[in-house]
């Protein structure tokens, strides 16, 4: 018997070293060290923001080497929205807001990829407003 939460490992084919080439192909790194240093920076951020199921599940369907700096961290009391993930991941790498951005978005679309439609929906449910576009998908806002 699944239970609701339960961790699914969608990660059968894909190792650490394929996620990093995919990561280095939509980022365009000139380095395979440069995926990596943006895909630790970007995972622990992320790793800040989530908390619960969302995050055990979400470490479950990566691999190892990618799920460590992602668990390794301390949720914040207080997430951040989209805009100050990437305000905040610039200034932890010494970066601009725009390289921060892309860097966001190269790790993001794979991690959502890994993670799969269902369970990006629940991550994208319990982070604040500006998450999606960063995932790779369109923000949808409802009318109040």
């Amino acid at each position: 018997m699944r239970f609701l939460h339960e961790p699914i490992r969608a990660t059968a084919g894909m190792t650490f070293d394929q996620m990093l080439e995919r990561i280095r192909y939509e980022g365009a790194y000139p380095t395979r060290e440069r995926a990596e240093a943006v895909t630790h920076a970007v995972l622990s951020g992320l790793g800040r923001q989530l908390t619960g199921a969302e995050r055990a599940d979400l470490a479950a369907r990566l691999p190892d080497e990618a799920a460590l700096p992602l668990t390794a961290q301390i949720p914040d009391p207080e997430p951040l929205t989209g805009w100050g993930f990437v305000k905040d991941l610039a200034a932890r790498t010494g970066g601009t807001p725009a390289t921060a951005r892309w860097d966001t978005g190269a790790v993001l679309t794979t991690v959502g990829h890994l993670a799969g439609s269902g369970l990006l929906d629940r991550i994208l449910a319990q982070l604040p407003s500006g998450y999606a576009l960063l995932f790779g998908r369109a923000e949808l806002i409802q009318a109040a």
